[in-house]
Order: structure tokens, then sequence, then C-alpha cells
């Protein structure tokens, strides 16, 4: 659990991968893109997609963990285009 059972916040687990390649990706969210991929790639993780414009929504990339997890970060930005 990420907080109090009625404010927003993300639960659920971890387990490990039994397919290749995931069904489903999670995304969260960042304030910042830009940032947050320095911070993936400083820790040993890599980008699979760059930073993408969501027109209206946002930002969003793709990365791959160093277990081979793949996630996807976004940031929000109405502005993006």
């Amino acid at each position: 659990m990420t907080g109090k059972e009625k404010e927003p916040g993300i639960d659920g687990g971890l387990a490990k991968r039994t397919e290749a390649e995931p069904s489903t990706v999670n995304t969260i969210d960042v304030p910042s893109v830009n940032e947050y991929v320095k911070k993936v790639e400083s820790n040993g993780g890599s980008i699979i997609r760059p930073k993408t414009a969501v027109p209206g929504v946002g930002w969003m990339a793709y990365f791959k963990d160093p277990e081979g997890n793949i996630w996807g970060m976004m940031e929000s930005d109405e502005s993006a285009r």
C-alpha cells in the first residue's frame, strides 16, 4: 500500500515474470520525465522509447530496469505537443 485507504495511490505487488515479454506495462507518474530518464540510466536501466508527447496529456517514456522489467513513466503537462 502506498497511502491511506481513502487517498489516491498505487496498491499492488511484484512477482517473478513468467513470460518472455510482459503482457502489461505499468506506468508511473513522475514530476519530470527528463529528470527520471537520467535516474533510470544512472541506476543501470535503459530507455527503450524516448520522451514522447501525448498531446494535451503530457510526456511519456518507456524504460527497462536492470532486471529486464519494462515500465512506463508519465509527466502530466496539458501543453505537451
